[in-house]
């Protein structure tokens, strides 16, 4: 049983090869593009979630913030994908992997904060020691504050694999006792089931949600240091 629940979360091999690196590659195949000039309806309705999203992300920046407008809008939507296509049957999800996701974390976070020390340096030290401390507690506070800044990648990429990696699981365990109760009682069966639907549904609206929390975090990063 145990073999069984987590097998969904192992890195699939091709041939004894890793094929996580096709899998991470994979969601932007699934993207349309269109070289015409009128586009339909697919595309004009892609084209409007990003520009919303991107403004919603971008509003807040200055001119310099606003540079990074193409990074933030492709890591929402491969992280979006990516958590859309694990929900499909037999299929794997990256984001499920702590080491995955702390490697968009790590970088992402180092950068904003390499930014934020040479473009507003005092600013950056400024945030190791609030204005008024006491000179007693000055050490303590810059210990806090240092460890705080170092820990950011660490829980935003912990964050990410809890919540997909719990739904995957739940998703699992009420599936199993469907199948379990078919054969059993049918209108127990058919409760369990509508809750799987829903659970389904609420875990579109997770992978979709965790994917804007994700580059958000990374947005507000880049605006505290630009």
């Amino acid at each position: 049983m145990n073999e069984n629940l987590f097998a969904s979360f192992i890195a699939p091999t091709i041939l004894g090869l890793p094929a996580a690196v096709l899998i991470i590659l994979f969601p932007p195949l699934l993207i349309p593009t269109s070289k015409y000039l009128i586009n339909n309806r697919l595309i004009t309705t892609q084209q409007w979630l990003i520009k919303l999203t991107s403004k919603q992300m971008m509003t807040m920046h200055n001119t310099k913030g606003q540079t990074w407008s193409l990074m933030l809008v492709s890591l929402i939507i491969f992280i979006a994908t990516t958590n859309l296509l694990g929900l499909l049957p037999h299929s794997f999800t990256p984001t499920t992997q702590l080491s995955m996701n702390l490697a968009m974390a790590i970088p992402l976070w180092a950068g904003a904060v390499i930014m934020g020390f040479r473009s507003k340096i005092k600013n950056a030290l400024a945030h190791f020691l609030p204005q008024g401390t006491p000179t007693p507690l000055i050490p303590m506070l810059v210990i806090i504050e240092t460890i705080s800044l170092l820990i950011q990648p660490m829980a935003r990429a912990v964050r990410l694999t809890a919540n997909i990696t719990a739904g995957h699981l739940l998703m699992h365990l009420i599936g199993s006792a469907t199948l379990a109760m078919s054969t059993i009682n049918l209108p127990s069966t058919l409760i369990i089931f509508t809750i799987l639907i829903l659970l389904t549904i609420l875990e579109i609206a997770v992978a979709l949600i965790q994917a804007y929390v994700f580059t958000l975090l990374v947005s507000l990063y880049l605006h505290d240091n630009t």
